[in-house]
């Protein structure tokens, strides 16, 4: 078997955005290595059906954490994706690029010309907005960007009613302006899911410099005197190993990729020694730092017979999986998370830190829903939660699930944080514009109104909004507690480095889909030497009181 000059681990958000720029100018060869197998599935390639591939082990590695100790002890599911597109296949398709301050605090913290300004250009290359702000969005990139039709009278009601609540409305939550409400944008095309895998990797496969291996299981990587040369992994139960010329990228995500570097012997030297893993680097950092965004289901009885509760009977089913299979239109072709809000939860909070999804339905991720009958929900959350947590493997096996701890809520502002995510919610309700809509709260329920009973229903209701990042962060050489520089290259070793949400030092605003992307784009340019693309001098926008106002 030949080597090929770079290997990448992962065909997810990050893997395809960096293997389809690493083939760009032909004069390299790629080998993507793919835990999953096909993305053809209708049930991948449908929006509407994004509840079904997240809770299915075919294309899941089903993850799930320790009982998490101040939510009652309950388990959290993660699901992540193990398919071609990783994650991105089977995610809710919501595009967010995260807020411009993110990036700040990215290169405040040491991750080097990782600003806005930096990665603004990159968001720009890879993006054809489809009907967002000029000049702040891309045109001609590979990852198409639609906008919901919002034909759903619920999604015209909440953007009246934030209104009415003083709330701005926003024209592009992507561009100039996040702070406000929206029309959601998605990562679909024509009716089909826009995965990174279709965007990126799906258009080169004809291109003889690439090659993809699905279905296989990486070990780890193999080094020599430090350096790293190539992959050992398991394809149908026996063990391979393939080697790279130049470099090996580890894009397998923020659960997988610390698992990889921890069963190669980069770790903290004590847990590893213990497994029985010869150390190559002691670094402390890896599988630390892991963040998440929680949220909780805002659901509502809805007086009138308007929302999705109608087409859940298997009529309507195969009505509307009929009308997308014939002509990629209808209810199947949208994520139906059509409008979306981001605002600050109190006066002295720069900029958003609580986001907004409007779903006209009652219903979880998984498919199931305690009330039967016509309502609707916010997705609600904070977003900049102080807690961390970890991953850690529990032997060398990679067949073994890992220690998975987000240490969810174990901060008090992560309390006061959540309730006012409650309390705004309702005074949004209270407007006007939704007087006409709104019969009664499914839940939390009007009942639940003292801070003890609100954290309460906390504790027994959030759930993760599927965004785990942070395990191998990037920041300067110098810090400990860092695991790659801000060229992604893995402190303590060479010719290895890291692409995907692993390495924020801090988690965005927002779903992670965007930056994921983005980091794949950029990784790339440093990884092949190229001069990086020529930072923006756009200025977003920010609240002038906004230390004296939460609106």
């Amino acid at each position: 078997m030949k080597n090929f000059d770079y290997i990448v681990i992962g065909s997810g958000s990050s893997g395809s955005a960096l293997a389809h720029r690493l083939l760009e100018d032909g004069k390299y060869t790629v080998l993507v290595l793919e835990g999953g197998g096909s993305d053809i599935s209708p049930l991948i390639r449908m929006p509407a059906a994004l509840s079904y591939p997240m809770n299915m082990s075919k294309y899941d590695w089903s993850y799930y954490s320790e009982p998490e100790q101040f939510l009652n002890g309950r388990k959290l599911k993660c699901p992540r994706g193990k398919v071609l597109g990783g994650s991105s296949s089977i995610n809710g398709m919501v595009y967010v690029r995260g807020n411009p301050c993110d990036y700040e605090y990215w290169e405040d913290s040491g991750a080097k010309d990782w600003g806005y300004s930096n990665v603004l250009p990159y968001f720009k290359r890879m993006e054809t907005s489809h009907g967002g702000e000029d000049q702040w969005r891309g045109l001609n990139g590979p990852l198409h960007i639609t906008r919901g039709k919002g034909k759903n009278p619920l999604n015209q009601a909440l953007l009246n009613s934030a209104s009415e609540a003083g709330y701005d409305v926003t024209v592009d939550y992507n561009g100039k302006k996040q702070e406000g409400f929206a029309v959601g944008e998605m990562t679909v095309w024509k009716g089909n899911r826009w995965s990174s895998y279709r965007a990126y990797l799906e258009p080169n496969l004809k291109n003889k410099n690439l090659t993809i291996f699905k279905r296989v299981l990486v070990d780890h990587i193999i080094f020599s005197n430090n350096i790293a040369i190539g992959v050992a992994y398991y394809l149908n139960g026996k063990k391979h190993e393939i080697f790279a010329n130049k470099e090996i990228v580890c894009s397998a995500g923020s659960i997988g990729s610390p698992q990889i570097l921890q069963r190669s012997g980069i770790g903290k030297a004590e847990h590893l020694k213990k497994l029985g893993i010869d150390i190559i680097a002691n670094r402390p950092g890896v599988g630390q730092n892991l963040q998440d965004h929680l949220e909780v289901y805002f659901q509502l009885k809805c007086k009138k017979k308007i929302t999705l509760y109608s087409h859940l009977n298997l009529i309507s089913k195969a009505s509307i999986g009929l009308q997308w299979l014939l002509f990629r239109n209808g209810l199947g072709s949208t994520n139906h998370f059509e409008t979306v809000g981001f605002i600050r939860s109190r006066a002295g909070v720069k900029y958003p830190d609580i986001q907004y999804h409007l779903l006209p339905l009652a219903m979880n991720y998984d498919g199931t829903s305690p009330f039967k009958g016509h309502g609707f929900q916010f997705h609600v959350g904070p977003m900049r939660s102080n807690s961390r947590g970890h991953i850690k493997i529990k032997s060398k096996d990679p067949n073994e699930h890992p220690e998975i701890v987000f240490n969810y809520m174990s901060k008090d502002q992560d309390w006061i944080d959540f309730r006012n995510c409650i309390r705004l919610s309702r005074e949004i309700l209270n407007q006007p514009s939704f007087s006409d809509y709104i019969e009664e709260e499914i839940q939390p329920g009007i009942n639940i109104n003292s801070d003890s009973d609100i954290d309460e229903f906390i504790r027994n209701n959030a759930e993760s909004a599927y965004h785990p990042c942070g395990t191998l962060k990037m920041g300067d050489s110098s810090d400990p507690s860092a695991v790659v520089n801000s060229d992604c290259e893995v402190i303590g070793v060479k010719n290895l480095r890291v692409a995907d949400s692993s390495i924020f030092p801090r988690i965005t605003n927002g779903n992670l889909n965007g930056p994921c992307i983005m980091v794949g784009e950029k990784a790339a340019d440093h990884i092949l030497g190229k001069p990086l693309l020529p930072k923006s001098n756009q200025i977003p926008y920010y609240s002038k009181d906004w230390e004296n106002s939460q609106r």
